[in-house]
């Protein structure tokens, strides 16, 4: 089993990312999707939700109408597009597979600097 997040890295304030999280392993369309983040010194926070077949989604209050949480299950993939970003937006961001099991990927940085 295996969840690879990527597509981050450093963008100005303002600007926009897209993450991808690429499942294997095990039955994707089964299970609902979500990101998290964790900032340096603070909690892992949840950030989006979206059902196994994708027809509905859920936000933290911190990110919703900037960020959008989207999934492809014939690619076995969840995606976040993430734009007008913030310097508080900086984290590493993980992916997580809630189903018959839990499971989480590695992280990938998210810095919003000038």
């Amino acid at each position: 089993v295996q969840l690879v997040e990527s597509g981050g890295g450093l963008v100005q304030p303002g600007g926009s990312l897209r993450l991808s999280c690429a499942a294997s392993g095990f039955t994707f369309s089964n299970y609902t999707m979500h990101w998290y983040r964790q900032a340096p010194g603070k909690e892992r926070e949840w950030v989006a939700y979206i059902t196994s077949n994708g027809g509905a989604t859920y936000y933290a209050d911190s990110v919703k109408g900037r960020f959008t949480i989207s999934r492809v299950n014939f690619k076995n993939t969840v995606y976040l597009q993430m734009n007008s970003l913030k310097p508080e937006d900086t984290a590493v961001y993980y992916c997580r597979a809630r189903g018959p099991y839990d499971y989480w990927g590695q992280g990938t940085q998210v810095t919003v600097s000038s």
